[in-house]
């Protein structure tokens, strides 16, 4: 299942020791889930996990943070986007995981952030859920 999974989501699995964000990852690293990446997700993800915030909650050291980004960045599918969904949400900030989703055809776009997803002028087919409501209907 190709799925986007928000950078939300990805911090989480990298603080919070026993969470639904790294039961996520662990399907990921299992193959039972694609995420998707683009340059845009990519350099959210980039700039999230260098903040100092982030480092001094996390439990890995920096090195074993950036072998596990690139782990986990080797199960990923890069996708190009052509077509902007302009205007869409409250937040610009998020309409690249949409466009991210329609561009590679996810099935589901998985975020702490539903409500905003929820509320968009455009619909479309993909799943919207956190990482919790998502394992629930997938197993």
């Amino acid at each position: 299942m190709k799925v986007v999974i928000d950078t939300s989501v990805w911090i989480s699995a990298l603080i919070t020791k026993e969470s639904k964000a790294r039961a996520l990852l662990r399907l990921v690293f299992q193959a039972k889930l694609y995420p998707q990446m683009s340059e845009a997700l990519f350099r959210e993800y980039e700039e999230v996990m260098k903040r100092k915030k982030i480092q001094s909650l996390t439990p890995l050291s920096p090195l074993e943070q950036n072998e596990l980004f690139e782990a986990y960045l080797s199960t990923c599918t890069w996708n190009e986007i052509y077509y902007m969904w302009r205007p869409n949400l409250k937040d610009e900030n998020d309409n690249f995981l949409v466009e991210l989703a329609v561009a590679s055809g996810a099935e589901a776009l998985i975020t702490y952030n539903v409500k905003d997803f929820k509320n968009a002028e455009l619909i479309f087919k993909h799943m919207i859920a956190t990482p919790e409501d998502f394992i629930k209907e997938i197993t």
